[in-house]
């Protein structure tokens, strides 16, 4: 497997001050794990796009730290341009690259969102993939007016109502934030200065008013020549070539021509191989025939094979070592019914019929990420808490000194070889906890998904428990001892009455006969 990619093109309504730029930039790479491909500021649209990678909760934190310090440095009430905007922060689209899904962008968005409209007081509405109701899908039906009039309207009809952050607008304006796909932003500039005909173009080739699909567009005036600028959405349906041609068309309804087109940030490969096939006629061409292309892909191919030569985690549980043994494969088996809560919570967002809960599904998601991710690190600490136990036994005992060092080693290394199965027994509580309410309130359609989470986690109690009972054979402080047997039995009612109370659940909800 690959490291998961997200791509965030953040926009921000300034270009005419490189300084501020500059501190925004900064802001972002200040994240380990985040690279900055490439910025784009326009003086006569007074925008700057940035674009960067990383890992999803490193592009998260990131984006974070760029509307903070847009907001501190960007007064909308002193912004002009031609380009509409809302915010100093304007819009913040999450992108899925490699091993991330859709589904994961639109999370970042509803996460970063919330934190946005809470810590730093800026109206937050959520776009594209990301929208809570089907009319904030559109930008411009959230952007209409701009940042002057949404000063006046914002809470007025649902789709100028923020989804978070306060009822009110200040000089940071508003901020929209979304999940979606590529996007391709294309600029034509024409042989004329008239930007009339440029926006009498923009007008026949933007969806919205009868144009091409997957297009966005408007016409102004650009260092002193008109400009169609373009916002692509889907080069797959709607090539580039295709909108090239089309402008070029309607140009020469008014006498003008292409004089150069701009690209705004970057562009994905297969755009531009569609292009140059469909401009040269090449009909048979495949992209493996790419040079670049085909040793990147050969590059890939070489990473999966060797990370598939790699044992899995199963292949060494079976293994004949000592390690990983049972308390790791609890600590797994908690994880995997964390995991399934997570599923449960995903196919129930969205849902008409669970609007209601969709926001503590979000919770139920981030709480139970968290949890899946200290498990697999807590099977990783049972199998070091096992070595450490094995060390202190093999230390020398040939004086006195040694023996009661060792001894001391060994009583050390075995309380936290308890005490770690006792930190996975008390997590898969939690996870039973997390997955009881997800079959209480989640999709109908996946409460037995959630009830086998339940039943995962409470496996791997029962298991971490006695990992735990068998360590304390091997401790002598009495005292220690009844602490970790008293833990271990508390934790195991609480498992039990949450089992019984499942059952019931899946009785009463799902209609299941049960045992």
């Amino acid at each position: 497997m690959t490291s998961p990619l997200v791509e965030c093109i953040p926009n921000f309504s300034e270009a005419r001050r490189p300084e501020v730029v500059q501190q925004i930039i900064e802001s972002i790479i200040s994240v380990p794990g985040v690279h900055v491909l490439d910025h784009h500021s326009d003086l006569d649209h007074n925008r700057t796009v940035i674009t960067y990678i990383g890992d999803p909760k490193s592009v998260e934190e990131a984006a974070y730290l760029a509307i903070t310090t847009a907001s501190k440095l960007i007064d909308l009430d002193q912004h002009t341009g031609e380009h509409p905007r809302l915010g100093a922060t304007d819009v913040v689209p999450f992108v899925p690259i490699s091993d991330v899904t859709m589904q994961e962008c639109i999370e970042m968005a509803h996460q970063l969102g919330k934190k946005v409209g809470e810590e730093l007081n800026i109206p937050v509405f959520l776009y594209e993939e990301a929208a809570s109701i089907p009319e904030k899908q559109n930008l411009e039906n959230i952007r209409s007016g701009q940042y002057e009039k949404m000063k006046t309207e914002i809470g007025k009809t649902p789709v100028k109502t923020p989804d978070f952050g306060p009822i009110v607008v200040g000089k940071a304006g508003a901020t929209v934030i979304g999940a979606r796909q590529p996007l391709i932003a294309f600029n034509i500039y024409l042989t004329s200065n008239d930007v009339s005909i440029a926006q009498k173009i923009a007008r026949a080739v933007r969806h919205s008013s009868g144009g091409l699909r997957y297009v966005k567009g408007m016409g102004v005036l650009v260092e002193g020549r008109a400009q169609v600028s373009m916002n692509l959405t889907n080069f797959k349906k709607t090539p580039v070539a295709r909108v090239v041609e089309f402008v070029r068309r309607e140009a020469e309804r008014y006498g003008v021509a292409i004089h150069h087109s701009e690209l705004v940030g970057l562009i994905p490969q297969d755009a531009l191989s569609d292009a140059a096939q469909w401009y040269i006629q090449l009909d048979d061409f495949k992209n493996e025939q790419i040079l670049e292309q085909r040793l990147f892909q050969v590059i890939r191919e070489s990473t999966m094979k060797s990370q598939e030569d790699k044992p899995d985690f199963l292949n060494q549980l079976a293994a004949a070592t000592a390690t990983p043994g049972g308390g790791a494969a609890a600590a797994h088996t908690a994880a995997e019914g964390a995991a399934l809560v997570e599923m449960v919570a995903r196919l129930t967002i969205g849902k008409k019929k669970y609007l209601d809960v969709q926001e503590r599904m979000y919770e139920l998601i981030d709480q139970s990420e968290e949890l899946r991710k200290q498990l697999i690190k807590a099977g990783e600490n049972d199998s070091a808490a096992f070595e450490k136990v094995m060390q202190a036994f093999r230390l020398p005992k040939n004086t006195d000194e040694e023996i009661q060092k060792r001894e001391l080693e060994i009583q050390k290394a075995t309380i936290h070889a308890a005490e770690v199965p006792l930190d996975v027994a008390s997590m898969a509580l939690e996870v039973m906890k997390l997955a009881h309410e997800a079959a209480q309130t989640g999709n109908l359609n996946a409460i037995s998904d959630a009830a086998s989470g339940l039943f995962f986690a409470k496996s791997a109690l029962t298991s971490a428990s006695l990992n735990v009972r068998t360590n304390t054979l091997g401790i002598t402080d009495q005292s220690i001892n009844q602490k970790l047997l008293e833990s271990v039995q508390e934790l195991e009612n609480q498992s039990n009455s949450l089992e019984k109370v499942t059952w019931q659940l899946l009785k009463e909800r799902g209609g299941f006969p049960i045992p």
